[in-house]
């Protein structure tokens, strides 16, 4: 039996927006870097943004049912290399303005950066989604002094070498463990529990049998009872699979995405958000039927 979620959990506040999060919820994904693994470059005209390209795609992602956009502006694919403070903020603070200015939705800044979390904050970001658990140098602090919410992810390495030869004892157990001292490191530093999301982080240094096992033992996870965010969407996991290229992989998504809530996820990170909603409302009808 998975540990319910608090009350505070259950109706976690993101900014200035409240989220019932025993529902499940679709996070929808906007890069604006011109080197991610799925659509680097797509908002990019001539290596600078285009925020216009960008809010079409934003007001297409709340059309379609998304709770979160999540802005991310350094790329985290395997081999990818660090950008500059100026560059990522120059790359999302304008789109985290120009959402939060005329869409009703909650804004997820993708960052390791202490500067860009602060900047993020006072953009009007909901959520900080970090995929180094807050693990640069100040990121705890900078991150406790938004007093937004933090996902954790777990990753094995960096991006530069993550799926170099990843090894674990056990994915499952060394994850949950690695998930407790993050969560002690961050009670430390004064972000509560009741502010916490975790990410098992599937693809961040993990083999194909690794993100197998993570997700069918999910449930190991959930049993910490906090809300668990899951990104799978195009990921080498379903290729690998399915011997399917980045642009064929939806039907394999809407799968993992699926399983992944019944075995207790909420949050569900994707950049297919319309045919997402529709998989995860059908999946919470029929969990609901009881």
């Amino acid at each position: 039996m998975c540990r319910v979620l608090t009350k505070r959990q259950a109706k976690m506040l993101f900014g200035d927006q409240r989220l019932n999060l025993t529902e499940p919820h679709v996070m929808g994904v906007i890069n604006v870097t011109p080197d991610s693994f799925s659509d680097g470059g797509s908002l990019f005209a001539s290596q600078s943004l285009c925020l216009d390209a960008a809010m079409e795609r934003a007001r297409a992602m709340v059309a379609e049912g998304a709770s979160f956009l999540d802005i991310g502006g350094e790329s985290t694919r395997p081999g990818a290399d660090r950008v500059s403070v100026q560059q990522e903020l120059d790359r999302v603070i304008p789109v985290i303005e120009a959402i939060r200015a005329s869409l009703n939705v909650v804004v997820s800044v993708d960052t390791s950066t202490p500067e860009v979390m602060i900047a993020a904050g006072k953009a009007g970001a909901g959520l900080i989604n970090d995929v180094r658990a807050l693990g640069r140098e100040g990121a705890l602090q900078a991150a406790a002094g938004t007093q937004l919410p933090v996902c954790l992810m777990h990753m094995q390495g960096d991006p530069k070498t993550m799926q170099d030869n990843p090894v674990y004892d056990s994915v499952v157990e060394d994850v949950s463990l690695y998930f407790d001292e993050r969560i002690k490191q961050c009670n430390h530093m004064g972000i509560p529990t009741e502010r916490i999301l975790i990410d098992p982080g599937f693809g961040f240094g993990k083999t194909l049998v690794h993100n197998l096992q993570l997700l069918n033992h999910l449930n190991l996870l959930i049993n910490k009872g906090l809300p668990v965010l899951v990104g799978m969407s195009r990921k080498s996991m379903i290729g690998d699979v399915l011997n399917k290229p980045v642009d064929k992989r939806l039907h394999g998504g809407l799968a993992v995405s699926v399983m992944a809530y019944e075995r207790g996820a909420r949050i569900v990170r994707a950049h297919d958000v319309a045919p997402t909603v529709d998989a995860l409302r059908m999946a919470h009808a029929v969990m609901m039927s009881d």
